[in-house]
């Protein structure tokens, strides 16, 4: 693993063969064999131990001993971790049985491999890929341009598998499976549902900033202007508002001057045009394609302009603002009126006919109510350039998950991102018991086409000022990406020549074209083309980074 970056891992239990670890890895149990890499100081790492068995939660947690003892004894793991507020992974190892299970969401993702001397699991696809001797994987990409909510199992990585949110990796001497151990909790009053979310979203705040060290937010949004009051509960905290040059009023920055707290600093950030969007700016080597591969410059300036550690509202659109998917929920409920109306005022405010709406509830295509708005497949794929997804079941609640679970997903490599820059960033709303908190109320009581994210309202509403709960937009920066385009034009052409045209995934007149309008102002899929962006110069910034490198540990490096 390169660039400083913080990662465990470890092997099948009663391997035979020479056991491998990265390179300056750190050797936790001997066997079966647990690693970590980087700094794993203070909240990210509890460790756990009884008679003949042991136990260790990595990532952002507040497991004290109690917790941990109590998890190592239970005959169910995901039950006795469920609830806590983070987001962490767990490993568990109990008589020559290993377990380890990854998040409800995915924001501490896991991956595992074969090798010739048994089954080596990693939090880091990109290091197993460097062991597996295998590079990013063609059908990958292929889904991932097409729809980036790519097939939970699978990495960026051929032969590198990644245990999907939820699910546990279990191995023993005979080999590894995959089974699930979350699943979605039953709706509720809606009412505790509110309570449900306070409670969670608090926590999920309080765990990355409740030893009152300082932290930066983004204040823009609701979302974050949230995070921002919970974090002010527990240390001092510096909002950051992001601006275009000239522009002093309006927008965001009318909206973060309304809020005043005594922990709290505010700070700006001008954008100008070494912040536009693709400029041209080295990216380090990730999982994935980053969310904000074409951001890199803006997003590196802004995280040096905070503190180092970030938290941001990534995730929060998805929970409370989710696509139309409660309207098969009404019509499979009998709701038939209720749907009709919540399709004719979502339609109105996106200025589209409800029609569409209407017969994908009344078909109940989940999939397709939940692909609303976001345009037609972009014309510079090739045919061959298939989509393979998983099934989404026939209800908002797997809609929902899987939207979120994508973005986390897309997310973790900025996390990455930040990690070389020397950040910590986090993304509270991505974390598994506020997914359960949000999941508890019905479908059509989490969104609404008359108020803006009402359960996030009622459930902090008396914490934001008044001109915050009555908001019913948010900040834009479009214009910038037709600025940015014309700007890099020619930057942005050169890529079209490059890896995915040679992959045969993109056929590059099409992309040029597409290109050409962007910058003339043209409509533009801005998803489909950031995507394609972002995958490219990933691949570039992977084909350019030294492959993380394994070392096989020598007898007296096996005992910790």
């Amino acid at each position: 693993m390169s660039n400083g970056m913080r990662g465990t891992g470890g092997g099948q239990p009663g391997g035979t063969g020479s056991a491998v670890v990265p390179q300056g890895a750190r050797v936790r149990w001997s066997d079966p064999l647990w690693w970590t890499v980087g700094n794993w100081a203070g909240r990210l790492l509890c460790l756990g131990a009884g008679q003949s068995a042991r136990i260790a939660v990595f990532g952002v947690s507040e497991a004290g001993a109690a917790d941990l003892a109590r998890a190592l004894a239970a005959p169910d793991l995901g039950a006795a971790v469920r609830g806590w507020p983070g987001a962490f992974g767990v490993v568990r190892a109990v008589d020559g049985r290993v377990e380890v299970l990854a998040d409800a969401v995915g924001t501490v993702p896991v991956y595992w491999t074969r090798t010739a001397t048994g089954v080596v699991w990693s939090t880091h696809a990109r290091a197993l890929a460097a062991l597996a001797g295998d590079g990013p994987d063609p059908a990958w990409l292929a889904a991932y341009l097409r729809d980036q909510r790519v097939p939970a199992a699978r990495s960026a990585f051929a032969h590198v598998h990644r245990v999907p949110p939820g699910h546990r990796l279990v191995l023993t001497e005979r080999g590894a499976g995959v089974s699930p151990w979350w699943s979605a909790p039953a709706p509720g009053p809606y009412m505790g549902a509110v309570a449900r979310l306070r409670t969670a979203l608090t926590g999920a705040v309080r765990v990355r900033t409740g030893a009152g060290e300082p932290v930066s937010t983004d204040l823009a949004g609701m979302d974050s202007t949230t995070l921002t009051v919970l974090a002010e509960r527990y240390g001092p905290v510096t909002g950051i508002t992001a601006h275009p040059r000239g522009v002093t009023t309006g927008g965001d920055l009318d909206f973060a001057r309304t809020l005043t707290l005594p922990q709290l600093t505010r700070r700006t950030f001008e954008l100008t045009d070494r912040h536009l969007p693709f400029a041209e700016a080295e990216l380090p080597a990730t999982d994935q394609p980053p969310l904000s591969a074409h951001l890199w410059a803006m997003f590196s300036a802004q995280l040096a302009a905070g503190l180092p550690v970030h938290l941001t509202g990534d995730g929060g659109d998805h929970l409370f603002q989710p696509a139309p998917t409660h309207l098969a929920d009404l019509v499979a409920h009998g709701r038939l009126l209720r749907a009709a109306r919540d399709a004719g005022q979502w339609a109105r405010l996106r200025r589209i006919s409800p029609v569409p709406l209407l017969r994908d509830a009344l078909a109940r295509d989940v999939a397709a109510l939940a692909a609303s708005g976001a345009g037609a497949t972009a014309p510079w794929l090739t045919p061959g350039t298939a989509c393979h997804r998983d099934p989404v079941d026939r209800n908002a609640a797997a809609a929902l998950t899987d939207s979120l679970r994508a973005a986390a997903r897309r997310a973790q490599a900025d996390t990455e991102l930040a990690a070389s820059a020397g950040v910590e960033l986090h993304n509270p709303y991505h974390d598994a018991a506020v997914l359960d908190a949000v999941l508890t109320a019905r479908s059509w009581e989490r969104g609404s086409s008359t108020r803006y994210k009402p359960l996030l309202v009622d459930a902090f509403g008396d914490l934001l000022p008044a001109r915050h709960r009555a908001r019913t937009t948010k900040g834009t920066f479009e214009t910038s990406f037709h600025t940015g385009v014309r700007a890099r034009l020619p930057h942005l052409l050169d890529h079209c020549d490059g890896h995915l045209a040679a992959l045969g995934l993109i056929c590059p007149e099409r992309l040029r074209a597409a290109l050409h309008r962007a910058a003339l102002g043209a409509r533009t899929p801005w998803r489909a083309l950031l995507a394609v962006y972002g995958a490219e110069i990933w691949l570039r910034a992977v084909g350019n980074a030294p492959a993380p490198t394994w070392t096989v540990l020598t007898p007296a490096r096996r005992t910790p």
